[in-house]
């Protein structure tokens, strides 16, 4: 039994397989852009409901809702807090600082590291929120 074999080209391209893969990565990246996690220190950021974009910065201020102060992910002493940050700000002078403070922290404790910041020279800083949930 002789089959006939054909060597022209389809007429019509198959959109069908393209589709498939295109949303096979679709779902894949809306799956794991869930699991970038945030370095860090863990607090609870205060809520706000006009949130906005800040520029990125790796210089970030870390405040537990214990007090502690966090320069990146090395723990300092409020009253070494200026001197670390004259050092970060010589290295980097357009920096912009960004406060992450525990929703816990009292107000004064802001303000110690606002003039810590401002004592040092660095005069752009953010103080991060997360967008409130209706």
């Amino acid at each position: 039994m002789k089959f006939k074999t054909s060597n022209e080209p389809l007429a019509a391209f198959s959109y069908s397989s393209l589709t498939d893969i295109v949303m096979l990565l679709l779902i894949f990246f809306l799956l794991t852009s869930q699991f970038v996690i945030q370095t860090g220190v863990k607090v609870k950021l205060p809520g706000s409901k006009t949130n906005e974009k800040s520029a990125p910065s790796n210089l970030i201020i870390t405040v537990t809702s214990a007090g502690a102060v966090y320069v990146g992910q090395e723990q300092v002493g409020i009253d070494q807090l200026a001197a670390k940050l004259s050092v970060i700000k010589n290295e980097n002078p357009d920096k912009n600082m960004i406060i992450r403070a525990d929703k816990a922290v009292a107000v004064d404790m802001i303000i110690k590291i606002i003039d810590a910041a401002k004592t040092s020279g660095i005069e752009k800083f953010t103080i991060q929120t997360e967008k409130e949930k209706l």
